[in-house]
């Protein structure tokens, strides 16, 4: 069984008991966060919403509060020109393991 979630404008394959990055959200480590479910798969039945599944629940604990993700290399360069821009960028993340999903 696993489920659809959505965090941060973006969607997530959710299963119980594997965790999950996620966009950095400001909970605390050790607490218990719910998600907006889109879809549910539990075996060959399928359960989607319209955006949303009001009697579906994903819970999650917050195992870190912040997590960093690989540094991703910005560069611009102008020929001829003597033009060069480097930045790197880190983004911040929060893990969370799911522990239950329910269909309700």
């Amino acid at each position: 069984m696993y489920a659809i979630i959505e965090s941060g404008g973006k969607q997530y394959k959710a299963e119980q008991g594997r965790w999950l990055d996620l966009e950095l959200l400001y909970a605390e480590e050790g607490s218990t966060v719910q998600f907006p479910v889109l879809m549910v798969v539990d075996g060959d039945k399928t359960t989607t919403g319209q955006p949303r599944l009001e009697s579906a629940a994903v819970t999650g604990k917050v195992l870190r509060e912040e997590v960093k993700g690989k540094k991703l290399i910005s560069f611009k360069f102008r020929a001829k020109k003597g033009y060069q821009r480097k930045v790197g960028h880190r983004q911040k993340y929060t893990r969370v393991m799911i522990e239950e999903i329910s269909l309700g």
